[in-house]
């Protein structure tokens, strides 16, 4: 199952609308992982984000997915970017499964797949007026 969701979008994210994306009525397990802005960064006060984007990187996304979705287990996620303040989700991953365990070991591995494989930057503005770009993963 491909998910019809836009992978890397501009506007606010809805986890239901992944989760929706996913869910069948075979389903016991739909686990989602939401990515939110937060307050600090090793130690500096954070008071927003940019994160900004591959051309190809929603390819890049849909590819991690797909490489994780079996005929029991789908798989959805969509990472936003643009400006983002505290508190915004920046990334929501759903994995629907018969039983939790995959549901949990697909997400936890799905999401960190996305931290280091898919091209998506982030530009930090700090509480003391600095700025700067995190290394992927970050």
């Amino acid at each position: 199952m491909s998910s019809t969701l836009p992978g890397v979008v501009d506007e606010p994210l809805d986890p239901r609308a992944c989760e929706d994306a996913v869910r069948t009525d075979a389903d016991g397990a739909v686990v989602t992982f939401t990515g939110v802005v937060r307050d600090h960064h090793d130690g500096r006060g954070v008071t927003a984000l940019r994160y900004e984007a591959h051309p190809r990187a929603a390819e890049f996304l849909e590819q991690v997915c797909a490489r994780h979705r079996r005929e029991d287990v789908r798989v959805a996620a969509q990472h936003r970017v643009g400006q983002l303040g505290v508190g915004d989700l920046a990334v929501v991953v759903a994995v629907a499964s018969p039983h939790r365990a995959d549901a949990f070991t697909v997400c936890a591995t799905v999401i960190d797949e996305i931290k280091r494989q898919v091209p998506i930057w982030k530009f930090e503005t700090y509480a003391d007026g600095a700025a700067g770009w995190q290394a992927p993963g970050c």
